[in-house]
């Protein structure tokens, strides 16, 4: 078999097999096939697309080119859950003690942060002394003793995937249905959940910015996840604004603890519901979702599910008081309101915009090496479809640095409109695919 004739074969419009698949990513994992006729292959890829069988193979290739995470020791049905990433998405920190107090196990491996985009193992080091850096034996005890543990991804879990992700970004070819929905799902499949439910979102925030996008990317991951055998739910949510109120490690965490004492966000609250409930009901929990949701809010209202973060924060090395006094969280020095500049409702904030100026002030990484500022970020006010009078505040910027605060107050301005008329309310779950 030559690489040469598998890229001929794409660039003709021809179905590659799942030998010819499987030749090239255990080929350019090794190092025996070079970056120039990969590069060439994503490109036909590209241009011809790949069909189920094809996108299939694929993300089975890159999930077995590495460690699969086995989780058969840990006991009942294992649910994971994913999100394709946002503004002000703090959902695992509450998301994750919700569901463990219910009885459905939750072992998660996470990333971190880069970009405007936050990452759940950068707001758990909020918590003094949090490590994620678990063996996977301590991994699958904490799962089995206190019913959730969350652990850093490791460099062997699909490692074909992180280096043709590498390769795509440089090339142009990022922006396929088939390549993306792989990519998310062999790491998924790789860390080994009987079931997985996807968080889609769509927005300004997010990476598929169109609905049409994010229902196509949710269609081809289900289609992926159930000819991989695994019962596979996809959740189409909002991004065309952050989620919650609050951008930033700390702060986001605060109110996460916030969510977990029954005085969250409306929109987080519903975010948390939606995606647990699908949890419960895969993982055998629960027959509907009005069912499932009582049983979350159920743990919410007796303290259970906070208590299950204070374990889980305890049993990775935290400080478990931060739980219960939130008011020991890393603290910025700086609070600087964003003042609107007349009166009227909200009819728009950029989200991506928002991620930015957080980044501005420290709270994300620019490259993989750069350091966080675990304190600082924003809190909004007034969110798409609030009324504002003019002079007061749309958000309320943490910082360190009295520059970095005036040009996040500077950009957040220009990320907000402010019009006469209140907006046309959409719905915050635009869908939920089986």
């Amino acid at each position: 078999m030559r690489m040469y004739d598998i890229i001929m074969k794409k660039r003709n419009g021809g179905e590659l097999t799942k030998d010819e698949i499987d030749f090239f990513i255990e080929g350019y994992t090794k190092g025996d096939i070079p970056d120039y006729q990969v590069a060439a292959l994503m490109m036909a890829i590209y241009f011809r697309k790949m069909t189920e069988a094809e996108t299939l193979a694929l993300t089975m290739a890159m999930a077995d080119s590495g460690d699969r995470l086995d989780l058969s020791g840990i006991r009942g049905v294992k649910v994971d859950k994913h999100s394709t990433g946002g503004v002000g998405d703090k959902t695992s920190l509450a998301l994750a003690p919700m569901v463990a107090a219910c009885g459905i196990p939750v072992a998660k491996m996470s990333g971190r942060g880069l970009g405007h985009t936050g990452g759940t193992i950068d707001k758990l080091e909020s918590f003094p002394g949090f490590t994620t850096a678990l063996t996977t034996e301590r991994f699958i005890e904490n799962v089995n003793r206190i019913g959730m543990a969350i652990m850093g991804q490791t460099a062997d879990l699909a490692p074909a995937d992180k280096k043709l992700y590498a390769l795509r970004d440089v090339t142009a070819t990022v922006d396929n249905l088939s390549l993306i929905a792989s990519s998310i799902m062999s790491k998924k499949l790789a860390a080994g959940a009987d079931a997985i439910v996807l968080d889609v979102k769509t927005g300004s925030g997010a990476f598929m910015k169109q609905e049409a996008e994010a229902r196509a990317l949710a269609e081809e991951m289900v289609k992926i996840g159930k000819n991989a055998g695994r019962r596979t739910v996809a959740v189409i949510s909002d991004m065309d604004q952050p989620l919650g109120f609050a951008v930033g490690n700390a702060l986001e965490v605060k109110e996460a603890i916030d969510t977990l004492e029954g005085h969250g966000p409306a929109d987080f609250l519903e975010l948390c519901l939606t995606l647990g409930s699908q949890m419960l009901m895969a993982g055998g929990k629960a027959e509907s979702a009005r069912e499932a949701e009582g049983m979350l809010r159920g743990v919410i209202a007796d303290g259970s599910a906070l208590r299950k973060l204070a374990e889980f924060v305890e049993a990775q090395g935290g400080d478990s008081r931060v739980v219960y006094h939130p008011e020991l969280l890393p603290e910025a020095a700086i609070t600087l309101p964003v003042e609107a500049p007349k009166s009227g409702y909200v009819t728009r904030i950029v989200c991506d915009e928002v991620g930015i100026c957080s980044l501005i002030l420290g709270g994300g990484r620019e490259t993989k090496e750069s350091e966080i500022d675990l304190s600082v970020g924003l809190v909004l006010r007034k969110k798409v479809g609030d009324y504002v009078e003019s002079g007061e505040p749309l958000a309320v910027i943490h910082a360190n640095d009295a520059g970095k605060a005036e040009q996040a107050r500077t950009r957040y301005l220009k990320a907000c409109t402010i019009a006469g008329d209140a907006p046309e309310r959409t719905p915050f779950i635009k869908d939920i695919l089986r």
